[in-house]
Protein backbone atom coordinates (compact mmCIF):
# COMPACT_ATOMS: atom_id res chain seq x y z
CA UNK A 1 0.00 0.00 0.00
CA UNK A 2 1.31 3.41 -0.98
CA UNK A 3 1.73 5.96 1.79
CA UNK A 4 2.73 9.53 1.13
CA UNK A 5 4.97 11.24 3.65
CA UNK A 6 4.32 14.96 4.08
CA UNK A 7 6.39 17.39 6.10
CA UNK A 8 7.17 21.07 6.43
CA UNK A 9 4.04 22.72 7.80
CA UNK A 10 3.96 24.98 10.81
CA UNK A 11 3.31 28.45 12.16
CA UNK A 12 4.79 31.42 10.32
CA UNK A 13 4.31 35.16 10.44
CA UNK A 14 2.78 37.04 7.50
CA UNK A 15 5.42 37.60 4.84
CA UNK A 16 7.33 34.51 5.88
CA UNK A 17 8.16 31.34 3.99
CA UNK A 18 7.66 27.61 4.35
CA UNK A 19 8.62 24.63 2.23
CA UNK A 20 6.42 21.57 2.12
CA UNK A 21 7.67 18.16 1.02
CA UNK A 22 5.83 15.01 0.03
CA UNK A 23 7.58 11.73 -0.69
CA UNK A 24 6.13 8.58 -2.21
CA UNK A 25 8.67 5.84 -1.51
CA UNK A 26 6.32 2.97 -2.40
CA UNK A 27 5.70 3.96 -6.01
CA UNK A 28 7.74 2.22 -8.67
CA UNK A 29 5.93 3.31 -11.79
CA UNK A 30 5.72 6.58 -13.68
CA UNK A 31 4.05 9.40 -11.79
CA UNK A 32 2.09 11.54 -14.20
CA UNK A 33 0.71 14.07 -11.74
CA UNK A 34 1.99 15.62 -8.52
CA UNK A 35 0.10 18.42 -6.87
CA UNK A 36 -0.80 20.29 -3.72
CA UNK A 37 -4.29 21.06 -2.46
CA UNK A 38 -5.42 22.94 0.61
CA UNK A 39 -8.53 23.10 2.72
CA UNK A 40 -9.34 25.92 5.09
CA UNK A 41 -11.99 25.58 7.83
CA UNK A 42 -15.48 25.76 6.36
CA UNK A 43 -14.19 25.75 2.79
CA UNK A 44 -13.86 23.19 0.04
CA UNK A 45 -10.52 21.64 -0.82
CA UNK A 46 -8.87 23.60 -3.61
CA UNK A 47 -5.99 22.97 -5.97
CA UNK A 48 -3.01 25.16 -5.14
CA UNK A 49 -0.32 23.95 -7.54
CA UNK A 50 0.02 21.13 -10.02
CA UNK A 51 2.87 19.50 -11.92
CA UNK A 52 1.80 17.22 -14.73
CA UNK A 53 1.79 17.76 -18.45
CA UNK A 54 2.10 21.42 -17.46
CA UNK A 55 2.56 23.44 -14.30
CA UNK A 56 -0.41 25.35 -12.95
CA UNK A 57 -1.15 27.53 -9.96
CA UNK A 58 -4.24 28.91 -8.32
CA UNK A 59 -4.54 32.63 -9.07
CA UNK A 60 -4.28 33.41 -5.37
CA UNK A 61 -0.75 31.96 -5.11
CA UNK A 62 0.78 32.87 -8.47
CA UNK A 63 4.11 34.60 -8.02
CA UNK A 64 4.39 33.47 -4.40
CA UNK A 65 4.33 29.66 -4.49
CA UNK A 66 6.52 27.34 -6.55
CA UNK A 67 5.97 23.64 -7.11
CA UNK A 68 8.91 21.44 -7.97
CA UNK A 69 9.58 17.73 -8.12
CA UNK A 70 12.46 15.30 -7.85
CA UNK A 71 11.45 12.34 -9.98
CA UNK A 72 14.39 10.25 -8.84
CA UNK A 73 13.13 10.53 -5.25
CA UNK A 74 9.40 10.50 -6.06
CA UNK A 75 9.15 13.73 -4.12
CA UNK A 76 7.21 16.92 -4.72
CA UNK A 77 7.86 20.24 -3.00
CA UNK A 78 5.91 23.42 -2.49
CA UNK A 79 7.93 26.52 -1.74
CA UNK A 80 5.64 29.14 -0.24
CA UNK A 81 6.87 32.72 0.02
CA UNK A 82 5.20 35.98 1.07
CA UNK A 83 2.66 34.00 3.06
CA UNK A 84 -0.62 35.65 3.97
CA UNK A 85 -3.14 34.84 6.72
CA UNK A 86 -5.53 33.63 4.03
CA UNK A 87 -3.03 30.90 3.14
CA UNK A 88 -3.83 29.25 6.47
CA UNK A 89 -5.13 25.75 5.76
CA UNK A 90 -4.34 22.07 5.85
CA UNK A 91 -2.22 21.27 2.81
CA UNK A 92 -2.46 17.89 1.11
CA UNK A 93 -0.22 16.42 -1.54
CA UNK A 94 -1.74 14.33 -4.31
CA UNK A 95 0.13 11.88 -6.53
CA UNK A 96 -1.38 10.02 -9.47
CA UNK A 97 -0.20 7.05 -11.44
CA UNK A 98 -2.03 4.83 -13.89
CA UNK A 99 -4.50 2.98 -11.68
CA UNK A 100 -3.75 4.92 -8.52
CA UNK A 101 -4.64 8.22 -6.87
CA UNK A 102 -2.92 8.87 -3.54
CA UNK A 103 -3.25 11.56 -0.87
CA UNK A 104 -1.00 12.67 1.92
CA UNK A 105 -2.25 12.90 5.49
CA UNK A 106 -2.22 16.69 5.41
CA UNK A 107 0.02 19.22 7.09
CA UNK A 108 -1.19 22.35 8.87
CA UNK A 109 0.06 25.73 7.69
CA UNK A 110 -0.87 28.66 9.92
CA UNK A 111 0.02 32.22 8.97
CA UNK A 112 -0.45 34.55 11.90
CA UNK A 113 1.29 37.29 13.79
Amino acid sequence: QVQLMESGGGLVQPGGSLRLSCAAPGIFTRIYFMGWYRQAPGKQRELVAASGASTNYADSVKGRFTISRDNAKNTVYLQMNSLKPEDTAVYYCNIRITGGNYWGQGTQVTVSS
